[in-house]
């Protein structure tokens, strides 16, 4: 058991374009060494973008590339009995959207040449259309839970 009380969790305030607690929180993802204007004009020039190539609303395109990465579940190494067995474990709402926020922005920084908010942009596009590092990854973390369900069983002696 912990000791001590759990930490509060911050509320963050929306962005200052999109009024956005979501597009907020990305930002900060992406924000390196406390330079969030850099960070915001990243985020916005790829939802620019995005609303160019789209034709739409840049901030539903969003929610929707971050939804169709959100995993459903994940596996957790548990020892049982002196063997480490992978659970599968569903994922919790803060944790979905931390990991889809992590595989978008590993996947668009692995992209060749450009800037960064071009590369993001081609990522959200590539989400909408099904492909992409981001969504390859979360299919191979759904991948290796379908592979573990016969051990499903053990999630309920976690702790």
């Amino acid at each position: 058991m912990p000791r001590g009380k759990r930490s509060q969790k911050r509320v963050v305030s929306p962005d200052p374009m999109y009024n956005s607690e979501i597009v907020s929180k990305f930002i900060n993802f992406i924000m390196m060494d406390g330079k969030k204007t850099i960070a915001q004009h990243i985020v916005y020039g790829a939802l620019n973008i995005l609303s160019q190539k789209k034709k739409g609303d840049a901030l539903k395109t969003f929610e929707l590339a971050i939804d169709a990465v959100r995993p459903q579940v994940e596996v957790k190494s548990r020892r049982v009995g002196g063997a480490n067995y992978q659970v599968p474990m569903p994922v919790s709402g803060r944790r979905q959207n931390a990991l889809a926020f992590r595989w978008i922005v590993a996947a668009a920084q692995a992209r060749k040449g450009r800037t960064m908010d071009e590369k993001l942009a081609g990522e959200f596009m590539d989400i909408l259309e099904g492909q992409g590092g981001a969504i390859k990854k979360k299919e191979d973390v759904h991948r290796m839970a379908e592979a573990n369900k016969a051990f499903a069983h053990f999630a309920r002696f976690s702790k």
